[in-house]
């Protein structure tokens, strides 16, 4: 099969870990030297219609994608564990 690098941008990336989608191809990151293709980029998701921006991106090796078909890229990707979350300011306030 032979892709153009327009036609990733309509491809849906999916997990085959847990099956969940991760969202569009948005961008790839190309080592120049030797014109091969290092990863696949995911935006992360908008929070609150992007008014509090935008979750972390997903950057997926080459290594990690197992298929690319027509529609889907199917990836085996382990998401790193998150950041513990800080505590709000009203917890700070009221100790």
């Amino acid at each position: 099969m032979v892709a153009r690098v327009m036609e990733f941008r309509n491809k849906e990336v999916i997990n085959i870990k847990d099956g969940t989608k991760l969202g569009f191809v948005d961008d790839l990151e190309i080592d120049t030297e030797s014109a091969q293709v290092l990863s696949v980029i995911v935006f992360g998701r908008l929070k609150c219609f992007g008014l509090f921006g935008r979750e972390d991106d997903i950057i997926i090796c080459w290594k990690e994608i197992q298929v690319i078909g027509e529609d889907a890229i199917l990836v085996c990707f382990t998401n790193e564990p998150k950041k513990p979350r800080r505590k709000g300011f009203w917890k700070r306030v009221f100790k």
